[in-house]
C-alpha cells in the first residue's frame, strides 16, 4: 500500500498568489503547450508555434488576464483562481471582446467589408485550487447571469473550470507534469504555512522541500526569490483582507449597539439605565447619544 505522505493528509486554508501560475507557463513555454495537449487530447510538439496574447489591462475590469495565447486557429485564455467567483462568463466575454478587437486591428479587416472576417476559435479555462469544495469539474455559462430567463438568449459564453487541487484529476494531471507538481507545490505550501512558523520560514522550508523531491526542481532553483516574493505578498495580502473584514464586523457591530442606545434613550430610559441594561462602560453610552 502506498504511503501517504504527512502534507497529503489535510487542506489547510492558506492560498498561494495566482500570478505564480501564470509567472510558471509564462517562463516554459513547453509546459504551456503540455498543459493544451493534455485538455484537447492534441499532441502538438513545437512550442513556438503558441502565440502569446495576455492581456494587460483589460477595459473595466482592474486586473489582467492570466494567459492567452493563439496556436492552429483557436484562442485559449487560461485563469486561476484561488477563490471562487460565479462572474468567470463576464470576465471572460470581456476578455474575448479585447482580444478580437486587437486580432481585427492587426489583420487590418474591415467589419463593414463585404467578406467575413475569420476569428480564432475560443477556448475559456479557469484553473481552481481554492478551498471550497468543488466538483472535478463544471461549466458556467454566460446566461447564468441572464434575468430573463423567459427570453432566448442569441448570446452564451461558456467557461471549463477545473478543479485542480492535489488529488483532484489525475487523469489530466498525468498528462501535464508542471501542472501536477504545481498542485504539489501549492499543497505542501499550505501544510507548511500551518505548521506556526513565521510566514518566510514556513515558505522557505516548503521551497526547500519542494526542490530536494524533485517537485518544480529546476523551476524553484532558478527563479527561488521570486517565487518566495510572489508567496508572501499573498500571505500578507489575506492576512490584510481577513484583518478589513474583522475590522468591518466590528464596526458593524458597534453601530448596531449605538443606534440600540439611542433608541432605548428616546424611550425615556436614562443613561444609566440604559448602563446597567446592557452592561455598558458609560463613556460608551455617551459617545452613542452623542
Amino acid at each position: 500500500m502506498k504511503k501517504t505522505l504527512w502534507w497529503e493528509k489535510r487542506k489547510v486554508h492558506r492560498q498561494v498568489k495566482d500570478r505564480l501560475f501564470r509567472f510558471i507557463f509564462e517562463k516554459d513555454r513547453e509546459a504551456l503547450l503540455q498543459l493544451y495537449n493534455a485538455l484537447n487530447g492534441t499532441d502538438y510538439q513545437d512550442a513556438s508555434r503558441l502565440e502569446v496574447v495576455t492581456i494587460e489591462s483589460a477595459v473595466y475590469i482592474s486586473m489582467k488576464n492570466d494567459i492567452a495565447f493563439m496556436i492552429t486557429g483557436a484562442i485559449s485564455l487560461y485563469e486561476h483562481q484561488s477563490t471562487w467567483n460565479p462572474n468567470m462568463p463576464i470576465r471572460f466575454f470581456i476578455y474575448l471582446a479585447e482580444e478580437y478587437q486587437k486580432f481585427i486591428e492587426l489583420a487590418e479587416e474591415s467589419l463593414y467589408g463585404a467578406q467575413q472576417i475569420l476569428l480564432p476559435t475560443p477556448q475559456c479555462v479557469v484553473f481552481y485550487n481554492g478551498e471550497k469544495s468543488m466538483p472535478e469539474e463544471q461549466m458556467l455559462k454566460l446566461s447564468d447571469a441572464f434575468t430573463n430567463k423567459t427570453v432566448k438568449a442569441d448570446v452564451e459564453l461558456q467557461v471549463r473550470v477545473i478543479n485542480i487541487n492535489y488529488g483532484y484529476n489525475e487523469n489530466l494531471m498525468e498528462k501535464c507534469r508542471v501542472l501536477k507538481e504545481y498542485a504539489c507545490f501549492v499543497e505542501i505550501s499550505r501544510q507548511y504555512t500551518a505548521s506556526g512558523a513565521s510566514a518566510q520560514e514556513a515558505l522557505n522550508a516548503a521551497i526547500e522541500y519542494c526542490i530536494g523531491h524533485n517537485i518544480l526542481r529546476d523551476f524553484l532553483k532558478k527563479y527561488q526569490t521570486e517565487v518566495l516574493g510572489m508567496l508572501l505578498e499573498e500571505f500578507d495580502k489575506k492576512k490584510y483582507e481577513r484583518t478589513i473584514r474583522n475590522e468591518g464586523r466590528e464596526e458593524g457591530r458597534q453601530q448596531q449597539k449605538e443606534e440600540f442606545v439611542r433608541q432605548l434613550f428616546s424611550k425615556g430610559l436614562t443613561a444609566e439605565d440604559i448602563a446597567g441594561l446592557l452592561d455598558m462602560p458609560m463613556e460608551q453610552i455617551e459617545h452613542a447619544l452623542h
